[in-house]
C-alpha cells in the first residue's frame, strides 16, 4: 500500500507513507538513467522534459516493455509534486523498463542498497575509531612518559633526616653532562625525567661519598642511608677547635652503641678478628688518625634504637 485513507469527520483524509514517496524520486531517477542511455533529452532531470522528450520516452516505453503511459500522468507524477504515487500497474510497467521484476523488486532492491550504504557509513565510522583507538594507543606508550623520582637522605648513625648540611647531588645521564643539585631542607631530593631510572652520585663534607642507581620498576620514593664520615667530621671538631662539638660526637656515639654491645673488627688476609669494647670503639672513632678515613661497617644490628652488634674492618 502506497497511502491509506481515514474517515475524520466525515472526510476522507490520505496519510501517506514517507518511505514510498522515497522509493519513487529514485524510480523517477533511475527511469531517467534508462532513457538516456540511447536517448537525448533536454535535461538530465526528467521534472524537466518537455513535448518532444515525453513522447520520445513515451515510445521507448512502448518498444522496451510494451507499455504506456499518458501524458496527464507523466504531468501529474514526474513533472509536479503529487500526494499520491502512480496506480501499481504503472510503477511495475517503469520498474521493468529500469530493469527489475517490479516495484516490490525495485523497492526492495533499492532498500538493500540504502542499508548497504548506512553499513558503509558504519563500517567506516568504527574503522575512524579503530584507527583513533590504535593512534592514542601508539602515541601512549611512544611518546615518553615523565618520571619523578623522590629521595630523603638518612644519617645512618643517628637515624635523622641530613638536614644541617646539604647534600650534594650530581646526576648522570648518557646523553647530557651531569646535572648537580643539592638536598632540600627537609634533606630530600626529586628529579623528574623522560628516561626510566635514574643513577645519581651523593657528596657531603661529613658523609661518605656513595652512587645510588634506581629504575622506575623498584621504588621511586625512598629514604636513603648515608653514612658518617667519622674522619672527617673529626678533623672538622679539631681544626676549627670545636672541642665541645667532639665531646658531643663522644656522646652520641655512647648513647647510640649499647653498654653490652658486640662489637668486632675483620682483620685483612684471613688473621680473624679483633674484638673491641665500648669504649676503644668510641676512641678509635673520635681519634682523627689516617685509619679512621678507612673504617667500613660491614654489619650492625639495632634493638631499642642502640647498637647491639657491630662488625666492621679497616681498609687497606
Amino acid at each position: 500500500m502506497f497511502y491509506k485513507s481515514y474517515l475524520f469527520n466525515n472526510q476522507n483524509i490520505t496519510i501517506i507513507n514517507p518511505e514510498e514517496h522515497i522509493a519513487f524520486s529514485l524510480l523517477k531517477k533511475a527511469v531517467s538513467q534508462q532513457f538516456l542511455k540511447e536517448n537525448t533529452a533536454s535535461s538530465n532531470d526528467i521534472s524537466q522534459w518537455k513535448g518532444q522528450d515525453i513522447i520520445l520516452f513515451q515510445e521507448d516505453l512502448r518498444k522496451q516493455v510494451k507499455g504506456s503511459i499518458s501524458e496527464k500522468s507523466f504531468y501529474s507524477y514526474f513533472k509536479n509534486k503529487s500526494e499520491k504515487l502512480p496506480r501499481v500497474d504503472i510503477l511495475n510497467m517503469l520498474s521493468e523498463y529500469c530493469g527489475h521484476k517490479n516495484w516490490g523488486d525495485f523497492k526492495a532492491l533499492n532498500s538493500n542498497k540504502k542499508i548497504q550504504k548506512k553499513n558503509r557509513v558504519v563500517s567506516k565510522l568504527i574503522g575512524f575509531l579503530l584507527i583513533g583507538i590504535v593512534f592514542i594507543t601508539s602515541a601512549y606508550f611512544l611518546i615518553p612518559k615523565t618520571h619523578t623520582f623522590i629521595f630523603c637522605f638518612i644519617d645512618q648513625d643517628r637515624n635523622l633526616p641530613i638536614t644541617r648540611t646539604p647534600i650534594d647531588i650530581i646526576v648522570l645521564n648518557d646523553k647530557q653532562s651531569p646535572f648537580y643539585a643539592k638536598s632540600d631542607s627537609l634533606g630530600c631530593f626529586k628529579w623528574r625525567t623522560k628516561d626510566d631510572y635514574i643513577h645519581f652520585v651523593i657528596k657531603s663534607p661529613y658523609h661518605k661519598t656513595d652512587t645510588i642507581f634506581r629504575t622506575v620498576s623498584s621504588i621511586t620514593n625512598e629514604s636513603i642511608q648515608v653514612r658518617t664520615d667519622d674522619y672527617a667530621l673529626m678533623l672538622h671538631y679539631y681544626a676549627n677547635g670545636k672541642l665541645e662539638d667532639w665531646k658531643n660526637r663522644k656522646n652520641e656515639l655512647s648513647r647510640m652503641i649499647s653498654d653490652d654491645a658486640t662489637i668486632f673488627q675483620v682483620l685483612p688476609s684471613g688473621l680473624g678478628i679483633e674484638v673491641y669494647s665500648k669504649s676503644e670503639f668510641i676512641d678509635k672513632l673520635t681519634t682523627p688518625t689516617k685509619s679512621l678515613q678507612n673504617i667500613e661497617i660491614i654489619e650492625s644490628k639495632r634493638s631499642k634504637n642502640q647498637i647491639v652488634k657491630l662488625k666492621f674492618r679497616v681498609k687497606s
